[in-house]
């Protein structure tokens, strides 16, 4: 009678009518029957009502939903999945309102029945009941189904109801498979038909993008995908599934596609970089960045694209007859512009093509670094990897170019001139800041500091450098990038010549007490040891008017200085002469074998010429030079002399006069000598024998110096020291290393020990005294040009 009663009650708890009950009286009951044995019965029967409602509840609320599957449009279809989620989500509200009323009214029954006999409390009845007889076919396969159709219509791009799928999915959560199992319905059922149908739409998708759209293109699909994906894991699907979700787009979006979207003809990575595309670089490193292999194949990429254009960069510097510099035309050579109390200037022709694409390759160079560096900076976020793999790649650019120690030095040698049009102080300082960027790239930094100390040794003596202090900030750079050493004598060029300014000007007052000789000269004296040697052979026969002066120098000179010998270097001087022609005089600025020249046609008439053995047997002017001074002043812009016959090339069988009929409006001329800034082949040949000299000499130095402080090493471990101690200035050949490994043993520096493979240092050497003796006579040498 009891249960009757209160199964009838439980029956209108299911029909919505609680409110007419009486709580206390239904709780009663229950307890009444807990109390009097009937446990089994009530538990029993309460599940069997439980059950009875779901079912109809199914029937009634659920299955009438049913998608019918007989529309292609996907907005109804999307309605209908809808209306079958929110019935459930119905279906559910209800049940677990209906379980809560339940679960009060049984609370004795729970805390005494249920534990006493080992069975779950009412709500989780519940909860195993609705699973049972909701989540089974057909309305699991409906359920599955519509969720993941749901899904692929929002993939699709309609809009659906979120809230909806959120809902269902909730509720799915919160259905466990079994007391003690934590896995939920949604884990079991729901995620891997998400998952695997998500596998299947993304490689047809990854098939599709690639077919339709170019790289920028598929970028931005493919990080929409990614947004979409992640939108819909926060908002309905459960956080659980985003990752595994997330590689699938991973592999099939990205891994299996990250060369063929670097590589896309028209669009890759190659035609973004050369159009500057910023944002879209960004994209692509922000989604190559989420794989593994994203970031090293786009380092390959990046690497294998800078090599391409810089091979370009290298092949267009390339000079015409296999690369050699050859002699510049006169009518175009480069006339130095010539200032004379701030009035008249000469210019004639442009600049030599050789150095031309000598300036070029550097200004091509610094503009792809400009570029990178901006693409790594704005675009790929200051990446270490990429960082690392664009100085590689600039690095292998810079040294296949084996002119590049002559470029850059150069480079520089253009950028500290006087007259350099165009550019400020600031503007010329941030160029060769960038500069010392391309020669920190250099592996044979030897071979820049014997050209670049040629450059600033003619900047200096010609007066060209466009200012002390940049000079010096150029020399305060490249002593940051490779110490004291490098620069030491780069730095005693400059003490030569604050020494020499100090010199001239003793000199001076030396003069107003003596007899002054007939021509004013101005002198450098150079320390040999500093500056270059290049210039030691070229030598002349000076006219007497000449030697008066540079003999009233010299007494001055080694009466200060006791112990040295002086060397005079016409080649490296230069004159202002005035010649007399018939329309007028002109004050020519001419180089020192230039004078020499016009001075032996100071007195023959008119009519009469000189012969080209003529000239060089009176001036002894070798033969290289004396074609290039004859040319400059026969055959350039300013003609001071006739060659007969005429022509642009001077001959042994040439003959020459004085051209008396010269005119120019200009009162001041500068004639610049014929010249190619940049070596031949023989030039640079010559250049490479001495460096290879220097550096065997210096392969030498630095295997005693680690010996001695090692005493016994390995030959491995020996090239390795030897490579570190060395690598600042150029990279040693370990053949290389190793003839020179041989010759200290055959001098005894050095002895191979038993075993083949390691050296000892032999204490004591004679050899050693020599070197020093040797280097104290030669910094004994000096220099002088005129």
């Amino acid at each position: 009678d009891t249960w009757d009663r209160l199964s009838k009650n439980i029956r209108e708890i299911h029909m919505h009518n609680a409110s007419f009950l009486s709580f206390e009286e239904n709780y009663r009951y229950a307890y009444n029957m807990v109390m009097y044995k009937s446990g089994s019965m009530l538990y029993n029967g309460v599940r069997d009502l439980v059950a009875e409602n779901v079912d109809r509840l199914a029937e009634e609320d659920i299955i009438p939903c049913f998608p019918k599957g007989t529309s292609s449009d996907p907005v109804q279809q999307g309605q209908e999945n809808e209306f079958l989620l929110k019935a459930l989500k119905r279906v559910w509200d209800d049940h677990t309102g209906n379980m809560s009323k339940l679960r009060d009214l049984l609370k004795y029954m729970d805390r005494v029945y249920t534990k006493a006999n080992n069975v779950p409390e009412i709500w989780d009845a519940g909860l195993d009941i609705f699973l049972k007889h909701i989540i089974r076919p057909p309305i699991q396969d409906h359920i599955l189904s519509a969720i993941v159709t749901l899904i692929q219509i929002e993939r699709d791009g309609y809009v659906i109801s979120r809230s909806a799928v959120k809902e269902c999915v909730d509720v799915l959560l919160q259905l466990h498979l079994g007391q003690q199992d934590k896995e939920t319905v949604y884990k079991r059922d729901v995620e891997p038909a998400v998952l695997r149908e998500s596998e299947k739409f993304y490689k047809a998708e990854a098939q599709r993008l690639l077919a339709t759209c170019d790289a920028p293109e598929f970028l931005r699909r493919v990080e929409v995908r990614f947004q979409a994906e992640k939108s819909r894991t926060d908002h309905y699907l459960h956080s659980q599934t985003g990752t595994p979700l997330r590689k699938i787009l991973e592999e099939h979006l990205l891994i299996d596609n990250l060369s063929t979207v670097i590589e896309m003809p028209n669009s890759g990575l190659d035609p973004m970089v050369d159009l500057d595309k910023v944002e879209d670089l960004n994209r692509l490193y922000r989604l190559f960045e989420m794989v593994p292999p994203g970031i090293p194949t786009l380092r390959r990429a990046l690497k294998a694209s800078v090599l391409r254009r810089g091979k370009e960069i290298n092949q267009a510097s390339a000079c015409t007859e296999n690369g050699e510099a050859t002699d510049v035309d006169p009518d175009k050579a480069e006339t130095e512009t010539g200032k004379v109390n701030g009035k008249a200037k000469g210019r004639a022709g442009g600049q030599p093509q050789t150095l031309i694409l000598a300036l070029k390759w550097v200004q091509d160079i610094l503009g792809l670094k400009d570029k990178f560096d901006r693409l790594e900076k704005e675009a790929f976020l200051c990446n270490r990897e990429i960082e690392s793999a664009l100085h590689e790649a600039f690095e292998d650019v810079v040294n296949l170019n084996d002119k590049a120690p002559e470029f850059i030095s150069l480079f520089i040698d253009e950028n500290l001139k006087k007259g350099l049009k165009g550019k400020t102080d600031v503007e010329v300082d941030i160029v060769l800041d960038k500069t010392i960027t391309v020669f920190r790239y250099l592996t044979e930094k030897d071979a820049f500091e014997r050209y670049y100390k040629n450059h600033l040794a003619k900047r200096l003596l010609y007066g060209r450098s466009v200012s002390d202090d940049a000079e010096r900030g150029m020399l305060a750079k490249l002593k940051i990038e490779c110490g004291y050493q490098f620069t030491q004598k780069l730095e005693g060029m400059f003490q030569d010549m604050k020494i020499s300014s100090d010199t001239m000007q003793a000199y001076r007052k030396h003069l107003e007490n003596t007899t002054a000789p007939t021509v004013e000269i101005s002198v450098t004296v150079m320390t040999s040891t500093f500056w270059p040697m290049t210039h030691s052979g070229a030598t002349c026969v000076l006219p007497e008017i000449l030697t008066k002066s540079s003999k009233s120098f010299e007494q001055f000179y080694l009466s200060r200085h006791s112990g040295r010998r002086l060397k005079w270097q016409p080649s490296l001087g230069n004159v202002d002469v005035r010649a007399r022609f018939k329309a007028r005089k002109h004050d020519l600025n001419v180089s020192t074998f230039g004078l020499v020249i016009l001075l032996l046609f100071e007195n023959l008439d008119e009519n009469e010429f000189l012969t080209y053995e003529e000239i060089q047997s009176t001036t002894m002017i070798p033969h290289g030079d004396l074609k290039r001074h004859l040319q400059s002043l026969a055959c350039a812009k300013y003609k001071i002399l006739k060659k007969h016959p005429p022509g642009r090339d001077v001959q042994p069988s040439d003959s020459f006069s004085f051209n008396d009929d010269f005119t120019c409006s200009m009162q001041k001329i500068k004639v610049s000598t014929v010249s190619a800034k940049v070596e031949t082949t023989e030039e640079r040949k010559e250049t490479r024998e001495r460096i290879d000299e220097e550096r065997h000499y210096q392969m030498e130095a630095c295997i005693v110096r680690v010996m001695k402080d090692r005493k016994h090493m390995t030959h491995n471990d020996l090239v390795i020291e030897v490579t570190r101690q060395l690598s600042s200035r150029f990279q040693p050949n370990p053949q290389g290393i190793k003839k020179c490994v041989e010759n200290l043993i055959d001098r005894e520096y050095l002895e191979r020990c038993e075993d083949r493979k390691s050296y000892n240092y032999l204490v004591g050497c004679k050899a050693c005294p020599h070197y020093c003796i040797r280097l104290m006579i030669v910094s004994r040498h000096s220099f002088i040009g005129l």
